[in-house]
């Protein structure tokens, strides 16, 4: 497969292209992304689905704008797939064939269920695990769900509304009553095995939500993906966007490219949540780009139809135990190997268990032990805050905005005094927890100069055996501000 992949995605509203830039294997990272407002759907949904010219001439403006930062970047593989209005246009091939002949792409159409498929595919595989979930993705044309069970996708639909499907056949025409009605009828046919109390949203609406919501509660860390709220908070919020004609939408930052969409997304959102008895929300800023991605690079031996039939039979997943935004910045960014680091760290946390009490949390100190030192690509100076900033901002698949708060405290506060944590206190655990878990990775880091180092606790005294002579390493533990009382001794 190519280093470098562009996933090109056209929807009914907007036509989005990822690189995906491959570190290793099945390590990777998001090089660029761009989107363009085409609006091929446009005038289509009045009019039997025929796509109209000015929309499909934006089309190929933006796809010929993409093309150009193809070249730049070197893109050795495009996947191009196109959604709702496509498969809805009696035109549609003719529109495909124009593609293909003025600017060479392959543009695939591909069906609603494999829509959700591949929605369904990046939750799985970049958010937090969760063993039961439904995915909800809102597009312009349609909306896809996903039932995800014990880490297998296990069923699938597509519904045929979307945001523009709804704007241009009942909100362009003030019939609210009947966009409601529309919308409650389609959601009406959702199987009652979708029910989940933990919703998975996918698509622009539901992220702009998101972020909304996330300005309203000041959060720390910007990026929307893997933001979680109780649906019962922000239900009247929500509702008031779908039906408030006088509501400013300004007022909680929802962009200005939203706003001609936003309340249609809304509507449906509300509906469907209702009709799932959904209780908590798992915002994904993953979707059908990265599912698309990660289907070609994780099982490119089968067949999209291979795929629907069976989609249960099909784990499309990764090695276990593998994160792939973890191994891109090590791969990217690491300077040394940090194995010893992990070793000590570990150990240490078991030794000095009667002291620190801390039940959870190993995890999140190993992950710090690989990622401490990658900062110093940066620079040395300020290198432990340079390697927090990579985590809150690069590990972005599989940690909980909680987890990438703490890894990143961990690693920049390592051997320090901690008086406050400041803006992510209501994300991180007890203070007394960070000093410990910061004080356990300052030690093993130091002592990772000598590979042959083993521990002892005995009389509130941890003794260090084999680092008598190392003089440099014995003087920087000094420096180190002990979580607690007792005494540390070199042999």
């Amino acid at each position: 497969m190519s280093k470098r992949v562009a996933v090109i995605d056209l929807g009914s509203n907007s036509a989005r292209m990822a690189i995906f830039e491959r570190t290793s294997r099945f390590g990777f990272f998001i090089l660029r992304e761009y989107k363009v407002k085409v609006r091929l759907g446009e005038g289509a949904y009045d009019k039997g689905g025929f796509l109209q010219d000015e929309a499909m001439d934006n089309v190929l403006y933006a796809f010929s704008e993409f093309k150009y930062f193809l070249s730049i970047y070197k893109v050795g593989k495009v996947l191009c797939t196109g959604t709702s209005a496509l498969r809805d246009a009696p035109n549609s091939n003719l529109f495909i064939n124009r593609v293909k002949k003025e600017l060479g792409l392959n543009l695939r159409v591909i069906s609603g269920d494999m829509e959700a498929f591949y929605g369904g595919i990046a939750a799985l595989n970049l958010l937090s695990p969760l063993d039961e979930a439904t995915t909800i993705d809102i597009g312009g044309g349609s909306t896809e769900l996903a039932k995800i069970k014990n880490g297998k996708i296990v069923d699938i639909i597509s519904l045929n509304i979307g945001t523009v499907r709804l704007k241009e056949l009942f909100f362009d025409k003030g019939d609210m009553e009947g966009a409601l009605k529309f919308t409650q009828d389609i959601i009406a046919n959702i199987p009652s095995h979708f029910i989940s109390k933990d919703i998975i949203a996918i698509g622009g609406s539901l992220r702009a939500i998101s972020g909304a919501i996330m300005q309203l509660q000041n959060h720390p860390i910007r990026l929307v993906h893997n933001f979680t709220y109780k649906y019962s908070d922000y239900s009247n919020l929500i509702n008031k966007i779908a039906t408030d004609k006088e509501f400013d939408l300004k007022t909680i930052s929802i962009k200005k490219d939203r706003f001609d969409t936003i309340k249609q997304g809304a509507m449906i959102f509300s509906l469907v949540v209702k009709k799932l008895e959904a209780k908590m929300i798992y915002t994904s800023g993953v979707g059908i780009r990265e599912g698309v991605f990660l289907t070609n690079l994780l099982r490119s031996n089968l067949k999209s139809k291979e795929l629907i039939k069976m989609p249960q039979e099909h784990k499309i997943s990764f090695p276990k135990g593998f994160n792939p935004s973890l191994r891109s910045i090590q791969d990217r960014f690491a300077k040394r190997d940090n194995s010893i680091t992990t070793k000590y760290v570990k150990a240490l946390f078991e030794i000095l268990h009667p002291l620190h009490e801390i039940n959870g949390y190993l995890d999140e100190l190993i992950i710090a032990s690989k990622l401490y030192n990658t900062g110093r690509s940066i620079g040395f100076y300020s290198e432990n805050a340079h390697s927090g900033y990579l985590v809150k901002n690069a590990l972005n698949y599989g940690y909980t905005h909680q987890q990438k708060a703490l890894i990143a405290a961990i690693i920049e506060y390592q051997g320090k005094s901690i008086n406050s944590l400041g803006e992510f206190e209501n994300l991180l655990p007890d203070i007394m927890i960070v000093r410990w878990l910061s004080f356990l990775l300052g030690l093993a880091s130091a002592l990772s100069l000598s590979p042959n180092i083993s521990f002892e606790f005995a009389s509130n005294t941890l003794y260090i055996k084999g680092v008598k002579n190392f003089f440099m390493l014995k003087n920087e533990i000094k420096k180190l501000i002990k979580p607690a009382i007792f005494a540390i001794s070199f042999e």
